[in-house]
């Protein structure tokens, strides 16, 4: 079987085909710009070009695309947008309007003006099946997944009173306390919380390109749970596993085989020396969500408070370097050979738990007991 994989993160989009017949090292793989990104520099280029922009598509991943945006406006020029790509601004459309001074305009009335070569049109999304399969067509590979599987990160849509922050971490809470497997983090695209409109619309985008069956998961629970196939993260009893994103990290205490407690920040507001405090709280049983969310964190979630040994600090993410020289007992987890996948591991560790038919192709092809021939 073939699963493609995309660990879509504000960076880049790592991307894995799967084959249920390689072992790891042996399937294709592809690192390229992410959404966002891409997007932004359209949003960039239509400002070069002083033309009004368009925006249709769907709720996608924010940064470089809103920042792009922002500065559109501030240069003066028009910006009309459909409800749904505007949310990717702010679940609010009022403030939208208001504060970024964006016209909200009907789908229907957006529809109209795709055609009129005096907008500059610009489509968010957060996934591109149609460029997926053209970069490995360029290399003569003619893509035809079984499945897609993939990740986003999602504050999910917070009512007006509550804190976006507090929102995710009252979901990640929710989903751990039922079920301590980071595979919780993991949907069926039909099967995605109403809340966490993001990963709605990447289910509903992917869906609607491929016919495929999807899988979508949260991207940081996904990067913890791929690191767990590092053999020396693997073998340890009691490992802090530590994903330090672009945009936020989170940190994963386990003890025993078993989750016991996380906290989550943005990464722009860590130091070495800051982070390794929040960790080394994690690892005592001593850090509190308030402490973490007075701090601009999102917060901490304490299953188990009882103090762990801190003899393993399994590192992953485009900024693991921020800890290189923090004096913790780092290790920079490598699963399957590739740094740069470990979400996509993750994903496939998930899929596995959500799909029971596919657990034993996954399994085996992860552990290498499989590679019967080459492309």
């Amino acid at each position: 079987m073939h699963i493609l994989v995309a660990d879509i993160g504000t960076g880049t989009q790592d991307i894995l085909l799967f084959d249920s017949e390689r072992a790891p090292e042996n399937c294709l793989k592809l690192v390229m710009p992410s959404p966002t990104l891409l997007i932004g520099g359209q949003v960039r280029r239509a400002t070069a070009a002083r033309l009004p922009l368009l925006i249709t598509g769907v709720i996608m991943g924010g940064g470089p695309v809103s920042w792009a945006v922002e500065d559109h406006r501030r240069a003066g020029l028009r910006v009309l947008a459909t409800p749904d790509a505007a949310r990717t601004l702010n679940d609010d459309l009022e403030q939208v309007e208001r504060e970024l001074g964006i016209e909200i305009i009907p789908a229907e009335a957006a529809d109209k003006l795709t055609t009129c070569r005096d907008y500059a049109h610009v489509e968010f999304r957060d996934f591109d099946y149609a460029a997926i399969r053209g970069a490995f067509a360029a290399f003569g590979f003619d893509l035809r997944p079984d499945a897609l599987a993939l990740a986003v990160f999602d504050h999910g849509a917070a009512p007006p009173e509550i804190s976006d922050r507090q929102f995710r971490m009252d979901y990640l809470g929710e989903r751990l306390r039922r079920d301590r497997r980071l595979s919780t983090f993991a949907s069926w695209g039909d099967a995605v919380p109403e809340m966490m409109t993001r990963l709605r619309a990447l289910a509903d985008t992917a869906t609607a390109q491929s016919g495929l069956p999807v899988i979508v998961m949260d991207t940081a629970p996904a990067a913890v749970l791929g690191a767990l196939d590092d053999p020396r993260v693997a073998a340890h009893s009691h490992p802090l596993v530590v994903n330090v994103g672009n945009f936020h990290t989170l940190a994963f205490q386990f003890s025993g085989g078993h989750f016991v407690r996380l906290f989550e920040h943005h990464t722009g507001e860590l130091t070495a020396e800051r982070l390794s405090a929040w960790l080394r709280a994690l690892a005592a049983g001593s850090i509190r969500h308030e402490a973490v969310f007075g701090d601009k964190g999102h917060g901490a979630l304490c299953l188990d408070t009882s103090a762990a040994p801190l003899d393993l600090v399994a590192l992953v993410g485009p900024r693991r370097a921020l800890l290189a020289d923090s004096g913790l007992p780092i290790y920079f987890a490598v699963p399957h050979g590739d740094q740069m996948l470990t979400g996509c591991f993750g994903l496939l560790r998930a899929c596995a738990d959500l799909a029971p038919n596919w657990r034993e192709p996954i399994s085996d092809a992860l552990a290498g007991r499989v590679d019967r021939s080459l492309w």
